[in-house]
C-alpha cells in the first residue's frame, strides 16, 4: 500500500493540528458559510429502519442534481452537523449531488426517538436506514460515505447491502475504526485531549438520553465511571446484550475476515499518522477485490486539510471517486 498524494503545507504536517483544526474556529466559520445553501435546502426525514427503530436524516436536493444521492455518516458522538460531514456535503451539493445526512441513534437531536441506548454493534438499523433511503429515492444511484465510526458502519453496510436488497453503487470510508479494541487502547493511552473530548461528549449524550427517557434510565453508575474503558464495560454489561467488553468490541471490528464477503465497490481513505486509528491495523484487513485502500502520509483523524478556508483534500478525493465510472 503506497501512500496516495496528499501534500499539505509543512505547518499542517502535525496529525494533531490536522485533527483539531478540522473542527474548530476559524474553519468552523468557513464550513458554515460554504454549507449555507445545503443546510437551507435540507429537509428532515424520519426513517423507518425496521423493528420499530426510527432514525433522523436531512435530505437536500441539489439545484442541478438528480443523478446520484450520497448518504453521509458521521463518527461517534458527532452528528449530521459535524464539520467534516458539512464540508464534504456542501462540496458535493455544489457539484450536483443530492445529499442525505444521517444521524445515528442518540446522535444529534435524536435521543427521544428510540428507547434503547446506542451502541456500535447496532448495524441492522443502519442497514435498514440506507435501505429505506434507497426505497424513498429509487431512481438515483446510491453511494455511502462515512467518517471514523461512520466509516466503519459504511463498510459493514456495504458488506450486507446485496443481501439486504440495497442497490449500493459505492461506499467510501474515511479514517474508519478498524479494530475497536486497539482504538480504545490508543484513546486511553494516547494524548489526553482526545480521551477527554469523547468522555465529555458521551456523558452529555447520556444525560440527554436520561432526560428523554427518565423512567428507563438513571445512568448514574455509567456516568460515574472514570474513563472510556470503564464506561464501555458498564454499557456492555447492562445495555448491550454482549457478555463482556471483548466480545462487544470484536462485534464491530472490520479486521480479520469481516470484509471478505464485500462485493460493493469500496474505498478506504486513512492517514498513516492518524492519532486515533492505529494504521498498523490495515495489515489485518481482508483484501477483497472490491476494496481499495488509499493511505496518506499525513492527514490526522478526518482532517486532510491543505488550507483551512476551503474544502479538504478528502472532500475532493470523495468527489473524484464518486465520478469514476
Amino acid at each position: 500500500m503506497r501512500p496516495v498524494p496528499f501534500a499539505p503545507p509543512r505547518w499542517l504536517h502535525s496529525p494533531h493540528l490536522q485533527t483539531i483544526l478540522a473542527s474548530v474556529l476559524p474553519r468552523r466559520f468557513f464550513v458554515a458559510r460554504r454549507a449555507r445553501a445545503l443546510v437551507a435546502a435540507s429537509r428532515d426525514v424520519i426513517l423507518d429502519c425496521g423493528d420499530g427503530v426510527r432514525l433522523l436524516g436531512h435530505h437536500a436536493v441539489a439545484p442541478r442534481g438528480g443523478r446520484e444521492l450520497v448518504v453521509l455518516l458521521h463518527g461517534w458522538e458527532g452528528s449530521a452537523e459535524s464539520q467534516y460531514v458539512l464540508s464534504c456535503a456542501a462540496y458535493l451539493y455544489e457539484r450536483g449531488f443530492d445529499i442525505f445526512r444521517l444521524n445515528l441513534r442518540d446522535h444529534g437531536p435524536t435521543h427521544h426517538l428510540n428507547p434503547e441506548l446506542f451502541h456500535s454493534c447496532r448495524i441492522a438499523e443502519v442497514v435498514g436506514a440506507v435501505r429505506e433511503v434507497g426505497r424513498l429515492f429509487p431512481t438515483q444511484r446510491l453511494a455511502l460515505v462515512g467518517y471514523s465510526l461512520g466509516g466503519n458502519f459504511a463498510l459493514r453496510v456495504a458488506v450486507r447491502a446485496p443481501a439486504a436488497g440495497i442497490a449500493l453503487a459505492r461506499a467510501i470510508a474515511i479514517c474508519p475504526v478498524l479494530d475497536p479494541a486497539h482504538t480504545m487502547q490508543r484513546l486511553e493511552r494516547g494524548v489526553w485531549l482526545y480521551r477527554r473530548y469523547f468522555v465529555l461528549k458521551w456523558r452529555r449524550s447520556l444525560l440527554k438520553k436520561r432526560q428523554a427517557w427518565p423512567d428507563l434510565y438513571d445512568l448514574d453508575d455509567l456516568l460515574a465511571r472514570p474513563g472510556l474503558t470503564a464506561m464501555t464495560e458498564q454499557l456492555v454489561r447492562r445495555y448491550s446484550g454482549y457478555g463482556d467488553i471483548d466480545s462487544y468490541l470484536a462485534g464491530y471490528a472490520i479486521t480479520g475476515s469481516a470484509l471478505e464477503p464485500l462485493m460493493v465497490r469500496s474505498h478506504l481513505l486513512i492517514a498513516l499518522d492518524d492519532p486515533i486509528i492505529p494504521a498498523e491495523d490495515l495489515e489485518r484487513l481482508s483484501a477483497p477485490v472490491a476494496l481499495t485502500i488509499e493511505p496518506t502520509a499525513h492527514g490526522g483523524h478526518c482532517g486532510f486539510l491543505d488550507r483551512i478556508d476551503r474544502e479538504s483534500w478528502a472532500d475532493r478525493r470523495v468527489h473524484e471517486l464518486l465520478n469514476e465510472p
